[in-house]
């Protein structure tokens, strides 16, 4: 009989990274001798509380089989065209022993601390309410096109980071209606709140950042070398 799990993590990996200008998804370039998804994928399997991950990447990958990740309790499964089809795939792949939790994290965040993601589940678990972790905007922000119409106040603005925890099936309830009414959904967050469910905001550390860019890319080198020399 299979062991009923509390807490699962999605990592959606279908991506292909355009704005990289890269041959490959962007989660497959080198950190410090390793890809980006096999840093992500560490850091989550550090975490005890998650006892098992399912990475969704595309039916016509040729790269993660070839990783070094047989240690880890994973299992791979299809993604789908946008992220939000990605998780909902994972979450269905999941269904015959579903877990309590669902931990979604981007494949492109290597970054993230253990602490923070700890905190996170901490906090939701005591709560019972699902949550994600996010940084308080620090730039001034302002609203415009072409030119600055307003300054708005930042007092009440947080930026969206991942992980992102939420009740397994409330979770796929969300995304099922959410993608079947053809909203727009640019997070697991998102789905939850055209729901009207509580999405608790965990502050955590603004370095968790997503490699999207070259920039990003040489930004996350620097700031993993600064952790190492840190841990």
């Amino acid at each position: 009989m299979n062991k009923s799990i509390s807490i699962a993590s999605v990592v959606p990996a279908a991506g292909v990274g355009a704005r990289m200008g890269l041959n490959h998804p962007k989660q497959y370039i080198n950190i410090n001798g390793k890809t980006v998804l096999e840093h992500t994928l560490n850091k989550l399997a550090s975490v005890s509380l998650i006892e098992h991950i399912y990475v969704a990447v595309s039916e016509s990958d040729e790269y993660f089989s070839g990783l070094e990740l047989e240690h880890l309790a994973l299992s791979r499964v299809n993604g789908g065209k946008e992220r939000a089809d990605s998780v909902l795939n994972a979450l269905k792949a999941m269904s015959d022993n579903p877990p309590k939790w669902v931990l979604v994290h981007d494949a492109a965040r290597p970054l993230v601390d253990v602490k923070d993601i700890e905190k996170l589940i901490a906090q939701c678990l005591t709560s019972n309410e699902g949550g994600i972790l996010a940084s308080k905007v620090k730039d001034t922000i302002k609203r415009g096109s072409l030119y600055s119409d307003e300054t708005v106040p930042r007092d009440m603005l947080w930026q969206a980071l991942t992980p992102q925890m939420f009740i397994y099936e409330e979770l796929l309830s969300a995304l099922d209606i959410g993608l079947s009414t053809g909203a727009t959904i640019t997070d697991e967050a998102s789905a939850m709140e055209l729901l009207g469910k509580p999405v608790r905001l965990v502050e955590g550390r603004s370095d968790n950042i997503k490699i999207t860019t070259p920039e990003d890319h040489a930004l996350a080198c620097f700031l993993m070398s600064q952790q190492k020399k840190s841990s």
